[in-house]
C-alpha cells in the first residue's frame, strides 16, 4: 500500500521509542501531516520479551484499526564496556534485535489479520558492516536489517509492508558526546525522509540518500584495507 504525503491524515500510527530522540522527532512529523499518533513507550520494555505478544494485543485491541507501526527503540551501548563484559554486549543485542523481532512478529502478526498496514523499522547504516569501533551495535543492527527484509518478503500480497530505514550518523541524545561522522543529520531529516518513503511506498530508505552511494563503495573494500580505515 502506497501512502501519499496527504493520505497521512487521520491514519493511525504507533511509535515505539517516540518518547525521545529520533523517534520523538518521528512521531512530532507524523502527527503534523495530520497521523493520529499513539506512543507505546510509557508501558513498554524492550527487554520483556515474554511480556511483548500480550503487549501488541491489547495495543491493536485498544487502538483497533492501526495503519502504520514505527519501531525506533534501542541503544547504542558501551563498546569498550561490551568488549570485555558480555553482559552489555547482550544489553545492546537484546534491546535492537531481540526485542525488535519479540515485537514485530506478533504486529505483523496483527497487521497481517487486519488485512493491511506499514512497518516502518529503524536500523542503520551501521549495520551495512561491522567496524571494529561500534561492532556490536552494528551486528545488532545488521540482524535487525536482515530480518525485516525477510519479514516484508513474507508479507507480499497481505496487505501489509514493512519500510526499513537505515540512517548514518543522527545528532541525538543517543550520539550527544560523540563526534559527528561524514554526513551527519538530524532527527527532522531522518523523518522527513520517512514521510517521503511512505509517500513513495519505499521498502528501503536511507537517511541521507547519498549513503546509500558510501555505503556500496564501502561494502567491497578489502577486509585488510576497511579495518585500517578511521571509523
Amino acid at each position: 500500500m502506497t501512502i501519499g504525503l496527504a493520505g497521512l491524515a487521520g491514519q493511525g500510527a504507533i511509535v515505539t521509542g517516540g518518547a525521545r530522540g529520533i523517534g520523538l522527532g518521528i512521531a512530532q512529523r507524523l502527527a503534523r501531516e495530520g497521523c493520529r499518533v499513539a506512543l507505546w513507550d510509557l508501558a513498554f520494555d524492550a527487554l520483556d520479551a515474554a511480556s511483548h505478544p500480550g503487549f501488541v494485543e491489547q495495543v491493536f485491541a485498544d487502538h483497533h484499526d492501526i495503519d502504520l507501526v514505527l519501531v525506533a527503540f534501542g541503544v547504542l551501548g558501551d563498546q569498550d564496556l561490551a568488549e570485555r563484559d558480555a553482559t552489555e554486549a547482550l544489553r545492546i543485542v537484546d534491546s535492537n534485535f531481540t526485542g525488535a523481532v519479540s515485537v514485530l512478529v506478533p504486529v505483523a502478526r496483527a497487521m497481517r489479520q487486519q488485512g493491511h498496514g506499514r512497518i516502518v523499522v529503524l536500523s542503520s547504516v551501521a549495520g551495512e558492516r561491522a567496524r571494529k569501533s561500534n561492532f556490536v551495535y552494528g551486528a545488532s543492527k545488521a540482524g535487525l536489517d536482515a530480518f525485516c527484509q525477510g519479514l516484508g518478503d513474507s508479507l507480499v500480497g497481505s496487505g501489509v509492508k514493512v519500510m526499513v530505514v537505515r540512517p548514518g550518523f543522527v545528532h541525538s541524545k543517543m550520539t550527544e558526546g560523540l563526534e559527528a561522522a561524514p554526513l551527519a543529520t538530524d532527527p527532522d531529516a531522518v523523518a522527513t525522509a520517512i514521510v517521503g518513503g511512505l509517500g513513495r511506498g519505499s521498502e528501503t530508505v536511507w537517511v541521507p540518500g547519498s549513503m546509500r552511494y558510501v555505503m556500496s563503495a564501502l561494502r567491497h573494500v578489502p577486509r585488510v584495507v576497511f579495518r585500517r580505515l578511521p571509523l
